[in-house]
């Protein structure tokens, strides 16, 4: 192996721009012609949502968007959660994943330098039996040292943009990591708070069931003593009891629900099922119908961390096409080293071969079997792909919050009419009291009357946690209080001819 070139001539020097031009020339032979992205990017202004999307002078939910509902203990919730759970945590080890990878395409762009140095001891024993005039040569021995040291120094010149492709490539999965992270802490936080108000709705019937258990088994001892009366028959009576027990079992199953919630809120904190037996019973306040935000189409885009780390997908891949399009064009790289051999290692200063040198060195594809334009096929496919993932992404967003707001403003539709059927049966129940207590009514017609009133109750009950599940849905569809902007995530959508791959 050669340790040291020789230091190029001014003719060799003379010579190199020749050669580079001739290279130059060479790197048609390679090309991408006729090579072109095919998805086109969707823009809100291309879906039809005038009329399902239509804004009432609202804001954007606001980040701390839980303490509206007025549970502390569903605030105090959401941060153990956000701090335990296991799938942020693995977002936020994607996105240091991410940033390394940036930091070494960062690295790559940069000069670099290298130290080799290596020492040597060796043994060499000879016996050759030449014959001289004084007679055979003695065997002998002899033990020698060497030591050399060499300083390297490379520099890739970036003339195509490859290296800072790369870099940007790295850096948009980077800013898409970091997107994923928000899109999983707001599907968590929007998790656990349906999971608590679906716990609050078991309780509420559960209470209601259990009054309707009560009366259910007063009407079965009423109808016991109408029997041995012989008011009752025993069908009668033997109907009585049947619908007591059946209450019964719906409280035993409303009391599995209510544990095998509670399990799911342990899991959604992340800290083993058991966790959930410790939660006390929910307190959530009921919201008013929400003022929707005008221009939801378009400001959705930097609303929903979905939409943002699909489109930074999108500006990764389009990075990718610009990598594999520089691999058509020369590769110059500069290099330059410095180093000296000696013998002995206490003498390491007096070397006694030096050397140094400097050039570039230039490599560029002629001919390489279509390997290049196969690679850039499968860039422009892998960009199609994401912009493909980004427009169904951005179609499902805008068909979501549509979809919540249409459920939202039909639920509070529902509980106008339920709110005034709860507020009938209550007060006729109330008369059917003042006329039980009068003795012009029977118990049976009061009792009657009360199961009437309670499962009017149970089906205001559902409605209303129902209603809170859909207001929790919109928030987020609505991106939960996530913005590009503040979060250091937009990107500028201004179109550059220059990197665009649809334009080559």
């Amino acid at each position: 192996m050669t340790l040291f070139r020789p230091v190029p001539s001014r003719q060799h020097l003379r010579l190199r721009p020749l050669a580079t031009a001739l290279l130059l020339c060479l790197s048609g032979c390679a090309n991408y012609m006729g090579l072109h992205a095919i998805e086109p990017l969707s823009r809100p202004q291309t879906y039809q949502t005038h009329s399902s999307l239509a804004g009432s002078g609202g804001g954007w939910p606001d980040s701390g968007w839980v303490k509206q509902f007025g549970d502390a203990q569903l605030v105090a919730l959401t941060a153990e959660a956000l701090e335990h759970n296991p799938d942020i945590r693995s977002a936020r080890a994607r996105i240091a994943a991410a940033r390394a990878q940036a930091e070494g395409a960062h690295g790559a762009a940069l000069p670099s330098a290298y130290l080799e140095a290596s020492a040597d001891r060796s043994y060499i024993y000879q016996d050759i039996g030449l014959q001289t005039p004084a007679g055979p040569t003695e065997p002998s021995s002899t033990w020698s040292n060497s030591g050399d040291a060499l300083l390297g120094l490379t520099y890739e010149l970036d003339l195509w943009g490859k290296n800072s492709a790369t870099l940007a490539h790295a850096v948009s999965q980077g800013k898409a990591a970091e997107a994923q992270e928000q899109q999983a802490r707001l599907s968590l936080t929007a998790a656990l708070a349906s999971a608590y108000n679906q716990l609050a709705q078991q309780y509420a019937t559960r209470d209601v069931i259990e009054q309707i258990a009560q009366q259910r088994e007063g009407l079965s001892r009423l109808s016991d003593t109408r029997f041995k009366a012989g008011l009752d028959s025993e069908l009668e009576q033997s109907q009585a009891a049947q619908t007591a027990a059946e209450m019964h079992t719906q409280l035993a199953q409303l009391d599995e629900q209510i544990l095998l919630t509670r399990y799911q809120l342990g899991a959604l904190l992340g800290e083993g099922p058991d966790r959930g037996l410790s939660i006390a019973r929910p307190q959530l306040a009921n919201l008013p119908p929400p003022k929707l935000p005008d221009n939801i189409p378009l400001d959705l885009l930097g609303r929903r961390p979905d939409i943002v780390a699909a489109r930074w997908q999108v500006e990764a891949a389009n990075q990718q096409t610009l990598v594999a399009k520089a691999r058509f064009y020369p590769d110059v790289n500069l290099s330059a080293f410095a180093g000296y051999f000696s013998f002995g290692l206490s003498d390491l200063r007096n070397s006694y071969a030096k050397g140094f040198g400097a050039g570039p060195a230039v490599t560029l594809p002629i001919f390489e079997g279509g390997q290049l334009r196969a690679n850039l096929k499968g860039e422009y496919a892998q960009y199609d792909g994401a912009v493909a993932s980004y427009n169904q992404t951005l179609n499902s967003a805008l068909t979501d919050v549509a979809q919540q707001i249409a459920s939202v403003r039909a639920t509070e539709l529902q509980l106008e009419s339920q709110t005034r059927a709860l507020q009938q049966s209550e007060r006729g129940y109330a008369l059917v009291q003042q006329r039980y207590s009068a003795g012009l009514v029977s118990e049976t017609t009061m009792l009657n009357a009360e199961a009437g009133m309670l499962g009017t109750r149970q089906r205001s009950i559902d409605l209303e946690a129902r209603r809170r599940s859909l207001q929790i849905a919109l928030i987020k569809s609505l991106g939960g209080g996530f913005d590009a902007r503040a979060a250091g995530l937009a990107l500028n959508e201004t179109p550059d001819p220059r990197q665009s791959p649809t334009k080559h």
